[in-house]
């Protein structure tokens, strides 16, 4: 019935679903929004690493600038970042998995495995660097 009316006359004003100024946030809130946010950065490593892959196949002289960059703490940063994104998402999507089959379902078990993802994106990277750096 177009042009119906509601009974409640405030209906308009009043979100259609939950938003973010509402709910409470929490830990699997963040790590869900941020399993997102690493997948669209993922993507753009793709595209990174194919581009370092044809400075590669180019020759010395189109590398060269190519490596001076990811050397610099710019390059060494945006690396960092890439191995976290990369390790955060591998962590998040091995506890979606284990949430699939039921397990880990209770708030602390569900908050538990999302803050080892978090800490497991910051020591993977660190730990890949120790291992390149002083590993034999």
């Amino acid at each position: 019935m177009a042009g119906a009316s509601h009974p409640d006359p405030n209906f308009d004003a009043r979100p259609l679903s939950p938003h973010l100024t509402i709910w409470r946030w929490h830990v699997t809130m963040a790590v869900s929004i941020l399993h997102r946010v690493t997948g669209v950065a993922l993507y753009a490593g793709i595209i990174l690493f194919a581009g370092w892959l044809a400075a590669v196949a180019a020759g010395p002289e189109l590398y060269a600038p190519v490596a001076a960059f990811l050397m610099s703490p710019l390059g060494q940063l945006g690396l960092y970042a890439l191995v976290g994104a990369l390790a955060f998402h591998l962590a998040n999507g091995v506890r979606h998995l284990v949430l699939d089959t039921g397990r880990g379902m209770n708030p602390s078990d569900a908050d538990a495995s999302a803050w080892f993802s978090i800490l497991f994106a910051f020591a993977a990277p660190l730990g890949l660097w120790a291992l390149v750096s002083f590993g034999r």
